[in-house]
């Protein structure tokens, strides 16, 4: 009977312990969030090959974007799943009122439930890996072509580094423009050919046109490049066209007399005067020139001899990939995850603002600690606050078409700085890159910078200027605003009586 005892014990315990080295090294199977890691690491390096590339297969383009905009929104629900476990923390450190609180009944906040259909987090998760796994086995044939397209003639940057440097985001856009001024005229087309460029305000066409002026293939094709304001153009005629506008290149090494004309519009133009215009261009300039008109109308499309191009904002989700990486930099976010809590947040407020993008990330790279991005997303939510309750149609913090009010970080409380109207002139006065409107460029910069106004000791009195954004990108412009001090008391809103503030517009209580 001890005999068999023993054997008995002796065959549960082999038993027992090769079950329970079986069940320790058999292998965990990775986690929906660790997938989505791995699947956007390889998606991400199809992406950046490709835009080292010189692409201009229109399908490989469409592809490309639709991959590009799966993975903005893959890192834009990982970040919302990581950052997730941080907001309560970060609601308690910014001391803000219910207002400002994640909730869907709040337009303002109603941003980062736009697409989860009332999904968890978890859900959101395993939706966009799909998504992903689907669209990364639909580019098997894009990655074999895309090994027969030329690299581009750029320095290996970082990311980081590289979208200081390029258009980000904007690839099927340039080539668009890149296919129209350099495809030849076909027999019996309408001479010159007119692109249409349609965009609201700050949406980056007087960008886009300039990074297409800059390349090499454009300046070797066209002798000349003119750009014209609605200004120059109000009496069209022969003599306008000679002696107004600003020749931002000139190439007489081409041989040819083909002229690219620029032409930047605020406003609607007059189809009578647009066909005279027209009419003079016919006459003036030689076959193979090209026309790019720009405006915030609909109306310019059907001056077009081809499809207008029409530019939009960034996507939540691409402004987000954006925005990580210039206030990061060479810092890997997932190493912080606080701050890049907070750097959501900043982000969700901006809305797709480049503005603001260029103005708050060099001070957040430069203010590294959790206290500082706090500090910022607090006043920032103040000022949104503040202005949504003088104005109901405040669209964007720097669109200003009404006055738009700001307070100080180590002001007085009872004083407030009324931004009076925004306007822009050219950093780099030279011929490759000056403004349309010559008076622009020799308006003087003011030294104050956004910086110092906003975060600094410097207490400006009375009316003054504010340097609040220097441009990385052609045509390198700086963004100044007008500004005033004024007391609490002296606050208008539109169409109400003079009001005081007080604690409670900011969610302070009484």
């Amino acid at each position: 009977m001890e005999t068999f005892l023993s054997v008995i014990l002796s065959d549960l315990a082999s038993r027992s312990i090769s079950l329970l080295i079986n069940k320790c090294s058999k292998p965990t199977l990775p986690s929906v969030e660790e997938r989505l890691q791995r699947l956007l690491l390889r998606v991400r390096i199809i992406v950046e090959e490709a835009e080292g590339r010189l692409i201009t297969n229109q399908a490989m383009l469409q592809q490309l974007n639709m991959l590009r905009k799966e993975m903005y929104r893959g890192y834009y629900t990982l970040g919302n799943f990581i950052c997730h476990g941080h907001e309560e923390d970060n609601a308690k450190d910014h001391e803000v009122s219910n207002y400002f609180k994640p909730s869907k009944l709040n337009p303002a906040k109603r941003i980062r439930y736009l697409w989860d259909g009332g999904q968890t987090l978890q859900d959101q998760l395993q939706q966009v890996l799909g998504r992903l796994q689907v669209t990364l086995e639909d580019m098997r044939e894009f990655v074999i072509f895309l090994n027969f397209c030329p690299r581009l003639c750029r320095q290996p940057y970082s990311m980081h580094l590289l979208i200081d440097k390029c258009l980000f985001g904007r690839q099927m856009e340039m080539e668009h423009i890149m296919n129209f001024l350099l495809k030849e005229d076909t027999p019996g087309a309408e001479n010159p050919g007119v692109l249409p460029i349609i965009g609201p305000g700050k949406v980056g066409k007087t960008t886009l046109i300039a990074h297409a002026c800059d390349d090499e293939r454009v300046r070797n094709h066209f002798s000349q490049i003119v750009c014209f304001s609605e200004d120059d153009l109000e009496d069209a005629s022969m003599e306008t066209l000679r002696d107004s506008g600003v020749i931002k290149h000139q190439n007489n090494a081409t041989g040819g007399k083909m002229i690219l004309i620029i032409i930047e519009l605020t406003r609607d133009i007059d189809e009578g005067v647009w066909r005279r215009l027209y009419s003079v261009c016919k006459c003036c300039v030689a076959n193979g020139s090209k026309i790019i008109v720009s405006s915030r109308s609909n109306k310019i499309a059907c001056f077009g001899t081809t499809q207008a191009l029409r530019v939009k904002f960034f996507t939540q989700e691409a402004y987000w990939y954006f925005f990580k990486l210039r206030a990061f930099g060479s810092m890997d976010a997932e190493e912080h995850p606080k701050l890049e809590s907070i750097a959501m947040e900043i982000a969700r407020e901006w809305n797709g603002c480049f503005m603001s993008s260029g103005i708050y990330n060099e001070l957040l790279k430069a203010n590294f600690n959790t206290r500082f991005w706090s500090t910022v997303l607090t006043r920032i939510r103040e000022f949104r606050k503040l202005n949504i309750s003088l104005y109901a149609n405040f669209d964007g913090p720097w669109e200003v078409v009404e006055s738009a009010y700001v307070r100080r970080v180590n002001g007085i409380s009872s004083e407030y700085i009324l931004i009076l109207h925004d306007y822009q002139t050219c950093s780099v006065p030279n011929m490759l890159h000056r403004c349309t409107n010559s008076a622009q460029s020799e308006v003087e910069v003011p030294q104050l910078s956004f910086e110092d106004f906003q975060f600094g000791n410097v207490r400006p009195q009375g009316k003054f200027k504010v340097l609040g954004w220097r441009s990385h990108l052609p045509p390198y412009h700086d963004y100044m605003f007008s500004c005033e001090v004024l007391k609490s008391q002296h606050i208008v809103a539109r169409n109400k009586r003079p009001r005081e503030l007080c604690g409670r517009d900011f969610g302070l209580g009484a």
